[in-house]
């Protein structure tokens, strides 16, 4: 029997009376048929309000590397509780964390702590630009870097929006932001070196820095094409532009050294979130020691009341120790798992003459619906997506997939963690057959 949410409208109903649209992160509400309230969970499956048990390919948005409530995390966290909470200042935690990121990661010479990578990324914005003394970030069309103002720019943009092939617009998706921080960037097609190598050239002397996302998993799954990475370190080292890999999502979970170490190339400052806290509000940034001069002087501020706090130091002390402990053999079993999954999902999308093609390495992947009459072949980059992916059909069969029991995020993205057994994903598929004939019926 398909899974119902009556206890989850009521709560929603209550919320939208206290809470600003019901929820507190605008894209939960595009759930459907309701914003979920849950109660509990347990490695890969989750419990909602109503009782409806689901195995969670979502993942807490990436952040649940190990899954939910994992033996010894709350452990660690409440044993830090007991001793405090919060002191706004220092505690031996922070140093333990900061010297296990300089073991995993290669450019980690220094760190800096925050509470989220939105912050995160402001703060590494704010100290490149005091670095270089130049005022232009460089970023890619579609690549996500937070909900700040700055994080925003070329994320996300219509199709009337876009501007040209050759100038991508830096349209911003939010009204009330500062009129002027969409000047302050140039973008960039993803996966597409040459274009890159001209966009440097017409802003040359101006870039402080290339930001990206090593995998860009907030518009699809989209690895980088052969030579892209290499291209972006040639680039900022010939121009003294500073190298931000923004590995929010990336960063742990494709190994020790992140996404870096996975493709072989180091960057300069490297911003993290999600995994490092395993569902904790914790985010840095680390890098070169030579980066970071204009915090150590003062000339650049850099504080919040939060930093370091030492629940959140607890839980990432804990996750980065789980991490290291797998050494260099991670991520190998999340993408042999991921890829069962990713094979099994094709399997009966071609049986129910579904045009679902997922992509990706395996560990975190995307469905791709086509449209009708949309090429094969993988997605490239933001606008490749666009007009080919079918948000509103892949709608439907999300809400086919949660109904059975099957979370994957709305806008198609599925997470593997090491909670997710190959019996488990043997069980998702028998519910995804059941979902798959649902949408098939309804889609003819």
């Amino acid at each position: 029997m398909a899974h119902t949410y009556e206890k989850s409208r009521e709560l929603f109903a209550r919320a939208e009376r206290c809470v600003a649209g019901g929820v507190n992160s605008g894209i939960r509400k595009l759930e459907k048929p309701v914003p979920l309230y849950f109660e509990r969970g347990r490695g890969c499956r989750l419990w909602d309000a109503d009782g409806n048990e689901s195995i969670d390919f979502q993942n807490g948005q990436g952040a649940l590397l190990f899954g939910h409530a994992p033996e010894g995390l709350a452990e660690a966290i409440g044993a830090q509780a007991r001793l405090g909470t919060h002191w706004a200042a220092q505690s031996q935690l922070e140093i333990e964390v900061a010297e296990r990121l300089q073991a995993m990661i290669p450019c980690a010479e220094l760190t800096r702590f925050n509470n989220s990578a939105t912050e995160a990324v402001n703060s590494v914005f704010r100290l490149v630009r005091a670095h270089t003394g130049r005022p232009m970030i460089l970023k890619f069309e579609g690549h996500y870097h937070g909900w700040g103002d700055e994080g925003l720019v070329g994320f996300g943009a219509t199709e009337d929006r876009w501007g040209s092939e050759e100038n991508p617009s830096n349209a911003h998706p939010s009204q009330g932001i500062i009129p002027e921080v969409p000047g302050h960037f140039a973008v960039v097609q993803w996966n597409d070196p040459e274009h890159l190598r001209r966009r440097v050239k017409e802003f040359a002397g101006r870039i402080a820095a290339i930001v990206f996302e090593p995998v860009l998993c907030n518009t699809c799954c989209i690895e980088p094409v052969e030579g892209m990475l290499k291209t972006i370190r040639e680039l900022c080292d010939e121009h003294g532009i500073v190298m931000i890999a923004d590995e929010t999502i990336t960063g742990f979970r494709f190994g020790p050294a992140g996404a870096q170490g996975y493709f072989g190339v180091d960057a300069d400052i490297m911003i993290y979130g999600k995994a490092v806290g395993g569902g904790v509000p914790f985010a840095g940034f680390s890098g070169r020691r030579r980066f970071f001069e204009k915090i150590l002087n003062g000339q650049v501020v850099h504080a919040g009341t939060l930093n370091s706090n030492p629940l959140c130091l607890a839980a990432s002390k804990w996750c980065l120790d789980k991490i290291l402990h797998c050494g260099n053999s991670h991520p190998s079993e999340l993408n042999r798992i991921g890829c069962s999954m990713m094979e099994g999902l094709r399997l009966l999308a071609d049986r129910h003459g579904i045009p679902l093609r997922p992509q990706g390495p395996g560990l975190v992947f995307h469905t791709v619906m086509l449209k009708a009459g949309a090429a094969e072949g993988p997605v490239l980059n933001h606008r490749d997506y666009v007009r080919r992916h079918d948000a509103t059909r892949f709608a439907h069969l999300r809400q086919c997939l949660l109904e059975e029991g099957v979370r994957a995020i709305e806008r198609g993205l599925w997470f593997v963690g090491f909670e997710h057994r190959e019996a488990d994903i043997q069980e998702a598929l028998q519910r995804v057959d059941v979902a798959f004939s649902r949408h098939a019926e309804a889609s003819h």
